[in-house]
């Protein structure tokens, strides 16, 4: 879907190391990734974008309902950028 990409692209260049930080403990403790997955990010990705593609990347993989688990974290971590992702609340 192409919104979804251009979403991407967009969280991609524009998220910021602690919030994907803020995002990885917050999925960790909603259990919808495990301290492996977090920590796989961390360290096979040295760039921010990296991380954040992967972090993304991941969460996709595992479906809507996990994706819209990401959302509601990120409008309170950083609204601007969910603003600008134009997520709205779900």
């Amino acid at each position: 879907d192409r919104s979804k990409e251009l979403n991407q692209v967009l969280f991609v260049n524009r998220v910021s190391n602690p919030v994907i930080m803020q995002l990885l403990d917050d999925l960790v403790s909603d259990a919808v990734l495990n301290d492996q997955q977090r920590e796989s990010i961390l360290e096979e990705n040295p760039t921010r974008a990296g991380k954040a593609r992967c972090l993304i990347d991941t969460v996709r993989r595992k479906g809507d309902d996990t994706s819209r688990r990401m959302i509601a974290p990120l409008h309170r971590i950083d609204p601007i950028l969910h603003s600008e992702l134009g997520l709205g609340l779900l």
